[in-house]
């Protein structure tokens, strides 16, 4: 049985993805923040770790690639995971009443045109989606709600108040599991990600993008990210694919390697699938 540590409280997005990757059955780690995750499986008390990295309406989760580089660590899996956010509240509130409305920020931001209607309510930025349900216990007799999973509406006793309030149903966000250690086996539709750091040299990036193209190697995305202690340089995370023990890919990689500084190999995986949260 495998222990999976995610970012957030129990009924978090992250537990979701986190069981559809792997089952109802696991162990779960709650975690305050990614970096936790992180720690939790560098230093082995964890299997696996589920950490977001990117949302179709509010782009890439920069924090995750930064932790990426700086813990060395494997990405062994991917999966994509629809977001229908709802309102929750305790069962003795109705809509009308509320005051407050507690959510991460890109869950607030997910569902804005929604808040805008209660026009008695602030909205209140947390950690966690689930984790506001939290907050929300606390408030004392304050008519409060949270955004958050179904799940966590079961978890924490509350009523939906109101269903897939989010501003547009086509809300998906890419999650990533890593691992110690790189997965040894045969994908159907294997999937790399890498990143370097290229030479300071007169048309790098069209040279580094070029080893692939004449390779025919279907790169999906290419990230930059500032290089801490490098003023303005970058690290660039790109996502193709293809294996890393593919000839074309090795070739690849050791002909971007002439005009690179560094190159990290992050590991190859399945292309994740799609699921409803």
């Amino acid at each position: 049985m495998y222990k999976i540590a995610f970012q957030g409280e129990r009924g978090a997005f992250s537990e979701i993805a986190a069981k559809k990757m792997f089952g109802d059955s696991i162990i779960i780690s709650p975690s305050f923040s990614f970096e936790e995750v992180f720690v939790k499986v560098k230093n082995g008390s964890v299997n696996f770790g589920v950490l977001p990295i990117e949302n179709s309406l509010y782009g890439s989760i920069f924090e995750t690639y930064d932790l990426l580089l700086k813990y060395s660590l494997t990405i062994a899996g991917e999966l994509n995971l629809q977001i229908n956010h709802h309102l929750l509240a305790k069962k003795n509130f109705k809509l009308s009443e509320i005051k407050k409305v507690f959510s991460h920020p890109q869950a607030l931001g997910q569902c804005s045109d929604f808040l805008k209607k209660l026009k008695n309510a602030a909205a209140v930025p947390a950690y966690d989606t689930a984790g506001s349900a939290i907050l929300a216990l606390k408030e004392n007799g304050v008519p409060a709600a949270v955004i958050a999973s179904r799940e966590a509406s079961e978890i924490y006793d509350f009523k939906i108040l109101k269903s897939n309030i989010q501003n547009n149903r086509e809300n998906y966000t890419r999650f990533l599991v890593i691992s110690k250690s790189r997965v040894k086996k045969q994908f159907a539709v294997p999937k790399t990600s890498i990143c370097f750091e290229l030479k300071s040299i007169p048309g790098a990036l069209f040279k580094a993008l070029s080893v692939f193209a004449l390779r025919d190697i279907d790169l999906l995305k290419i990230e930059s990210r500032p290089i801490p202690h490098k003023p303005f340089q970058y690290m660039f995370y790109t996502d193709l694919y293809g294996s890393l023990d593919d000839g074309r890919i090795k070739k690849a990689i050791s002909h971007l390697s002439e005009i690179s500084l560094s190159i990290k190999k992050f590991g190859t995986y399945e292309a994740g699938k799609t699921y409803k949260s």
